[in-house]
């Protein structure tokens, strides 16, 4: 098996560098005319003041349908929620800290088809090799960020991005995160980094993205308290502890004897495209100009090595696990894989006229996937048809209809049909969004195979079925957006606690796979901006109604309303000073499965209910630095003392953060 891995890597690099010699090939010297003015500039620097206009970016969605770029964001909006567990659009149920394992507070539904591994918990801090910014800068551009300094999450990033020449830019992202946690065990690390290059030819047709990226995640895992049994599973009716870190953990080991979970996830990924026939031209000579061809080809090549791993080396006294006498623990899978994505695209619009258009994509993706855990190695494969039928009426109504569908391999049958439609109606009246789609897609490997120390089955499982509907509208003039989404759901995949009716030790936090019958759900998201005068009233209201709900593990109801002040000090300080209230109905909470990294539905049936959190905050912007100052669960000194989101995990206290970005165009 490794023969083969090392010729298709070979393959690989090959088409890498063949990539690189068309690039060469193109550009030879720089344009005479950009030329001679940046030679202008060049000779008069004093003159010259670069603002964020001269630095723009692109992603791969982006270019999927033609050349444009996007001016770098600059704003202080939203600064302060620098954890992505705790976004207020986007929550999650954790285990208390910084970066250790989470899931969506909110019902999500993923829309991917063909083979997933079944491992999500800390996925929210990986870097994505699809959602690379890739940029274009008059000017070296990069950026310092950082939180913490001395509190207990200590994150940073710097990045860098330069035009070597006017078509070709490099760049590198690299991230650190230091976090100490609130209890005995719950520190966080990790590093990643991302480097990447796009070329654009003189003539606007050929494109080259190229991108590497390098994740490693490690968690410390404590198993949760042993004291909250002590007080009826509350540990916050503890009045005698002062510390946190007085409180006894389940996996206490330290050092080289640190039980953790770690995450390795490295790739390369390689697109090259051209624009056939006819070019058209949006807001030529400006920063915002858009090449829209009229037919392109384009290929993606991508290579990813994952690894899920954890490791324990100390006695479970404490009943962390399911029953069993195991010291040494180190469970990993392994998945290795390599795509090949071909796809053309025909446009068809009058000439002179952008704004009509009707659209046709059709692609052909072959995946070769090496999955191996601690008993066997397997290798699959999947090969997947894609097309894309869409009319764009000016600028009023854009209808869209795609297929994806696996026709040979592991996943033959999966399915994804999707239909949307977007009817701007007028600037004062708002937007309308409508949706649908069908999807049959196979379980996700974890719940078919593991081989584990704790948890083992290998099970077979029919696809999944999901039908959706959806309708949105927004209206920007009134600050209102809204979306109701009704989901109907068979065979859907979660984990449980096995079945223990006579309380039997040995069945303890055993759990297994399963599989629902039908189910029901209606999700209503309405989010309502209000201003008065400097002060401002954000709201996010999110109901679900459902028959399954001890299954999908979801609150009926979330609220987060924040309400803040916005001016300009000094005429130097662009700032908002403000407070942030969240807020959940009780719903019945998961537990969580350490070694295999899961949530799931236990048989106590605990619910919790996230009692209104607040936070303090102040943002501010003075020229290219971004700051923020926090102070989070600020009511914890009124009520309540602490609160749940897992079984057993208490969340963190009252904590104060200070982060600080600064961005340099030349």
């Amino acid at each position: 098996m490794d023969r083969y891995i090392k010729r298709l890597l070979f393959l690989f690099l090959i088409f890498s560098l063949s990539g690189t010699y068309v690039f060469a090939q193109v550009e030879e010297e720089f344009s005479s005319a950009l030329d001679s003015a940046r030679a202008l500039e060049d000779n008069k620097k004093d003159s010259v003041i670069f603002n964020a206009q001269y630095v723009r970016y692109t992603t791969l969605e982006m270019l999927k349908q033609s050349t444009r770029t996007i001016q770098i964001d600059t704003t202080h909006v939203n600064f302060q929620y620098y954890n992505k567990q705790n976004l207020p659009w986007d929550p999650t149920i954790n285990l208390g800290a910084y970066g250790l394992a989470s899931r969506n507070l909110l019902f999500k539904s993923d829309k991917s088809i063909g083979f997933q591994s079944g491992f999500h918990a800390m996925e929210r801090y990986v870097i994505d090799p699809d959602s690379i910014q890739y940029f274009r800068a008059r000017a070296r551009y990069s950026e310092l960020y950082a939180v913490g300094f001395f509190f207990d999450d200590q994150v940073f990033r710097a990045r860098v991005a330069q035009n070597i020449n006017p078509q070709w830019n490099v760049g590198v992202d690299y991230y650190a995160t230091n976090t100490d946690g609130f209890y005995s065990n719950q520190d966080y690390n990790d590093r990643k980094a991302a480097v990447f290059s796009w070329y654009e030819s003189k003539n606007h047709r050929y494109n080259l993205l190229v991108n590497g990226t390098f994740n490693s995640l490690s968690g410390a895992e404590n198993g949760s308290i042993v004291d909250e049994n002590v007080y009826g599973g509350d540990v916050f009716k503890d009045t005698s502890n002062t510390s946190n870190l007085g409180y006894l953990v389940r996996l206490s080991g330290q050092n080289a004897n640190r039980p953790n979970t770690k995450w390795s996830d490295n790739g390369m990924f390689l697109r090259q495209s051209y624009f056939l026939g006819r070019l058209d031209t949006l807001n030529a000579g400006t920063p915002e100009m858009e090449i829209r061809p009229t037919n392109a080809v384009a290929h993606n090549t991508s290579f990813r090595q994952r690894k899920y791993m954890f490791f324990k080396n100390e006695p479970d006294a404490d009943g962390a696990f399911p029953y069993g006498d195991a010291i040494l623990v180190d469970d990993t899978t392994s998945i290795t894989t390599i795509t090949n994505d071909f796809s053309y695209s025909f446009y068809l619009r009058g000439t002179g006229v952008f704004k009509n258009q009707a659209k046709l994509n059709l692609g052909f993706q072959n995946d070769l996937i090496w999955y191996g855990d601690s008993l066997s190695n397997e290798f699959y494969q999947n090969s997947m048809v894609k097309g894309t039928l869409g009319y764009q009426f000016s600028d009023k109504v854009d209808i869209q209809a795609s297929v994806n569908q696996i026709v040979v391999g592991r996943n033959a049958g999966d399915f994804l049909y999707e239909a949307n439609a977007d009817i701007n109606i007028s600037e004062r009246a708002g937007k309308i969004t409508l949706g649908a789609y069908s999807q049959n897609k196979s379980p996700e490997m974890a719940y078919e195979r593991m081989n584990y120390t704790y948890h083992q089955w290998n099970e077979s499982w029919e696809k999944i079925k999901i039908q959706n509907l959806s309708f949105g509208y927004s209206n920007k003039k009134i600050g209102f957006n809204g979306k109701v989404e009704y989901f109907l759901m068979d065979k859907y995949m979660y984990f449980r606690e096995v079945d223990n009716p006579d309380n039997d030790e040995l069945l303890f936090r055993q759990i297994t796979p399963a599989q629902s019958g039908k189910m029901n759900l209606l999700k209503v998201s309405v989010g309502q901006n209000f201003r008065v005068g400097r002060f401002h009233l954000d709201n996010l209201v999110v109901y679900h109604k459902t028959d399954a709900a001890d299954i999908l593990a979801v609150p009926e109801l979330y609220t987060w309303h924040s309400l803040y002040y916005a001016n300009i000090l000094y005429n130097v300080m662009d700032f908002r000073l403000g407070l942030d209230v969240r807020f959940n109905t009780p719903f019945t909470t998961p537990s969580y499965a350490i070694n295999v990294g899961q949530f799931y539905n236990d048989n106590a049936g605990i619910k919790y209910s996230t009692y209104p959190i607040g936070d303090i905050w102040f943002t501010g912007n003075i020229d290219r630095v971004n700051l923020f100052v926090s102070y989070n669960f600020v009511n914890q000194f009124v009520y309540p003392k602490g609160y749940y989101t897992v079984r057993r995990y208490p969340m963190n206290d009252a904590n104060f953060r200070f982060g600080v970005s600064w961005k340099f165009y030349d």
